[in-house]
């Protein structure tokens, strides 16, 4: 497994001047803690909140005791209002990313979600985002390739929109490849 660009995550962050908040189940604060050598962390990484057990994910992100009844707490379902919660908690930030999964044997595995079934919702610009993978390997290996996978997303999501953004300039602004030109400079 490649060693995650944690600094062209965070540098991308900086560029587009974002912020992130995480609430991490199956990775267990992983996430958050990678990011941790990254130049330029301090300014991006508003918070990350560990949910490992439904009490938690409950109290501290409000996700309904409905849903994790009918969905499981290993679902898209409270993924989504894991990230929801942890936007109304961090309204600040810009990014808001959650994460559950399967990491080990458990009541929630089925031959539909097997154990490495991971779920993560990024809130971006109003919208959800949402993923399913299924990681293969032993706990330890789940938990790595789970971050891994987080940051390839939110990378790729930051790069379209960084693309998107500079579509919208005006032509004026643009050189013929698409690039922005700054006139006067």
């Amino acid at each position: 497994m490649k060693k995650p660009d944690v600094e062209g995550l965070v540098q991308q962050f900086l560029q587009q001047k974002l912020t992130l908040a995480l609430a991490e189940s199956c990775t267990c604060g992983l996430a958050a803690a990678q990011l941790a050598s990254a130049t330029g962390v301090s300014e991006v990484l508003l918070g990350s909140v560990v949910t490992y057990h439904t009490d938690a994910k409950q109290k501290l992100l409000g996700v309904k005791k409905e849903t994790l009844a009918i969905y499981s707490a290993e679902s898209q379902q409270t993924t989504n209002e894991m990230a929801l919660g942890l936007h109304r908690s961090l309204p600040a930030a810009d990014v808001c990313v959650a994460v559950t999964g399967l990491c080990g044997a458990g009541a929630s595995a089925t031959p539909d979600k097997p154990v490495g079934t991971t779920f993560v919702t990024i809130l971006l610009d109003g919208h959800a985002h949402e993923h399913r993978v299924e990681l293969t390997g032993n706990a330890d290996s789940l938990r790595q390739q789970a971050a891994a996978f987080i940051y390839d997303k939110l990378s790729e999501l930051l790069e379209r929109r960084k693309e998107a953004a500079v579509a919208a300039q005006p032509s004026s602004v643009r050189d013929k490849s698409g690039a922005a030109t700054h006139p006067g400079t």
